[in-house]
């Protein structure tokens, strides 16, 4: 079969590949739909390795070096392994991407998002730019009847978004600031309006994504390369701040424009990707009493996200700003998103063959 494999840096290759074998048991094999170039797809491109094992094999799985990418994706199941219940050969799936091994100590508190020998799919371990996938069983969540195909692939992100806007605890009534409006900063726009927030504020400097985030359901868009942001922010909150913020681009100095934004005793929370470290003066937090924590991933928001677009809460048709066949995906995909960011959000990816 065809899948994109990363090689190294500036390096993915559509090629040939042996069919998966057999889903082992407690597994499934799965044809691809629709599979989504994530931000971490685009951070292993630009300056990876960054989650991609290469110095060793990945503990549970073996991956080392290469690695076919790709975990946002939709399909129907073609095989089931031993013991498989619940599911049927032809149901449309989505599935979580957190492999995980279920016996370290994060797996049994309720935690598998951060487990110990975690393998995530498409990075740690073969994902679904490819015509075929096999993925745990555990991680299966079965697609209701009429469900947009399309709208299975932006799931996973939008889990992101709901995850981050969890972790920050009840936002009914509270005003909220999200820095970035790309894919992820998007989708936490529409998961912070979906849980009630009172107004959500959007920081953004390309204008097309300063549209997406109109159109999404932000209140107000501020370029920080236009403004002050924080004067900006503290005057439609009565000189407070807002109650909390998300950092949904993985910049240092977002990130400190992230914990400025929120009045004291607020909440950050950060949603990007770092690639390098920073300088910050944490006194800033002792004297305020700001709250900052990360948000990886998700844990079990699938199911939360699938409801919202299945009664029509939450509508991905924005978000979808491409649909290319496997072979485009470096030219049409990576590199259209490399050069062309802003005016891009989710591009998707069939790997089907025409």
């Amino acid at each position: 079969m065809r899948a994109a494999v990363w090689h190294g840096r500036h390096d993915i290759r559509v090629e040939d590949v042996p069919l998966p074998s057999d889903p082992p048991a407690d597994w499934v094999q799965i044809r691809v739909d629709w599979c989504g170039i994530c931000g971490s797809d685009l951070h292993e491109y630009v300056a990876g390795p960054v989650f991609i094992p290469v110095d060793a094999p990945h503990p549970m799985t073996g991956i080392q070096g290469q690695c076919i990418l790709g975990h946002e994706f939709c399909g129907e199941i073609t095989k089931l392994g031993a013991n498989v219940q619940g599911f049927a050969v032809g149901d449309l799936i989505t599935a979580d991407a957190c492999q995980h091994c279920g016996t370290c100590y994060y797996c049994t508190h309720g935690l598998y998002n951060i487990c110990e020998r975690l393998a995530f799919t498409g990075l740690m371990n073969n994902g679904a730019f490819a015509e075929w996938v096999n993925v745990p069983a555990n991680l299966l969540y079965k697609l209701p009847a009429g469900f947009p195909k399309e709208a299975g692939a932006l799931i996973e992100p939008l889990a992101v978004g709901m995850h981050a806007v969890k972790k920050a605890g009840s936002l009914h009534g509270q005003t909220v600031v999200v820095v970035g409006a790309g894919t992820i900063g998007l989708c936490t726009i529409m998961c912070a309006k979906a849980a009630g927030a009172a107004q959500v504020i959007a920081l953004e400097m390309s204008s097309a994504r300063k549209a997406k985030a109109l159109e999404v359901g932000a209140t107000r868009v501020f370029d920080p390369s236009e403004c002050d942001a924080l004067a900006e922010i503290r005057a439609v909150t009565q000189g407070l701040g807002a109650d909390v913020s998300f950092e949904c681009i993985g910049n240092k100095h977002t990130a400190k424009l992230a914990i400025d934004v929120i009045r004291k005793a607020g909440k950050c929370v950060l949603v990007g990707i770092f690639e390098e470290p920073s300088q910050f003066n944490f006194f800033d937090l002792v004297s305020t009493e700001k709250q900052v924590m990360g948000s990886l991933a998700y844990n079990g928001e699938f199911a939360d996200v699938i409801a919202l677009i299945a009664d029509g809460s939450l509508d991905i048709t924005p978000l979808v700003t491409g649909r290319i066949g496997l072979e485009d995906i470096v030219s049409r995909g990576f590199e259209e998103l490399v050069n062309n960011k802003e005016h891009n959000v989710k591009i998707i990816v069939s790997p089907s063959p025409a």
